[in-house]
């Protein structure tokens, strides 16, 4: 029997960082459904830390999102890596992998997520080597449609690059709805329109996020703010056109208090829960 990545992982979510490891072990109520750990950072983690991370992973499902993977790069794809992260799934019952739609190395490492040029040519290189990552760690990953400030070399159009990048892959998708709304600001397209364009199957959770405004026509994907309102609102579009589907809260620096990191995960369940109330009055 198929089981909802709902079932799966839950409603809600947090984005989990060292510095929460204490507030995160001591909380009894308002929980998040599900934590998100970057990998790389963990793989090798022991001492207090090690074993706080398994003590949260023997109580919380978690999901992981990758830096490093690098899809869209002309190098290798380094296969020594991905065999550790299978070692590392398992041993922490990891349910979902996820990673971005980019690349972050090139005869070096980048320290950036760099745009893959929008073509036919750059879909089916990417999709190749998301099918070689999938073989060797025996399940599906997901791809995160991810920001970007430039599109170097650009025949075809985001939405339609993602689209086929999920097909020929036969990957799933993780959703970033603040993604979506940067871009829109950034390249002048409707957030709504490209939201409506992703295919509702391949969704495996989304993220949320806050952001920078530089300038009225330029937003910095930062994930070091509050959400801002117009970002709720998409994630409730997404919910009525695509489903609910698990959602996360981004949150990578000037972290604050944990109280008010959940109250943002809170938010996400009531965003929810309109959404099914609106889904049933159908």
């Amino acid at each position: 029997m198929c089981v909802s990545k709902v079932e799966l992982i839950g409603r809600a979510g947090l984005g989990l960082r060292r510095e929460m490891l204490d507030d995160m072990a001591s909380l009894t109520t308002e929980r998040p459904d599900f934590l998100e750990v970057a990998p790389e950072n963990w793989l090798v983690l022991g001492g207090k830390f090690g074993k706080q991370f398994r003590s949260l992973t023997e109580q919380y499902s978690f999901v992981c999102h990758g830096l490093s993977l690098s899809l869209g790069s002309p190098d290798p794809i380094d296969i020594n890596f991905v065999k550790q992260l299978k070692i590392f799934f398992k041993q922490h019952d990891i349910k979902i992998y996820s990673e971005h739609l980019s690349y972050c190395s090139g005869n070096g490492h980048l320290y950036d997520l760099m745009p893959i040029p929008f073509s036919e040519e750059s879909a089916h290189y990417v999709a190749d080597r998301i099918k070689l990552v999938q073989d060797i760690l025996e399940q599906r990953i997901a791809v995160e449609n991810v920001s970007y400030y430039a599109a170097p070399d650009q025949k075809m159009s985001e939405i339609d690059f993602t689209n086929m990048v999920l097909e020929l892959s036969d990957c799933d998708l993780l959703l970033d709805v603040n993604n979506i709304y940067v871009n829109s600001v950034n390249h002048g397209y409707d957030a709504s329109a490209f939201l409506k364009a992703l295919p509702s199957q391949r969704i495996a959770y989304g993220h949320i996020a806050g952001h920078y405004n530089e300038a009225e026509d330029l937003i910095i994907d930062t994930h070091g703010d509050d959400v801002i309102e117009p970002v709720w609102q998409l994630l409730a579009q997404a919910y009525q056109h695509h489903g609910i589907f698990p959602t996360l809260l981004e949150r990578d620096f000037n972290l604050p208090p944990i109280d008010e990191l959940l109250e943002e995960v809170q938010k996400i369940r009531v965003i929810q829960g309109m959404a099914s109330q609106s889904e049933q009055l159908k």
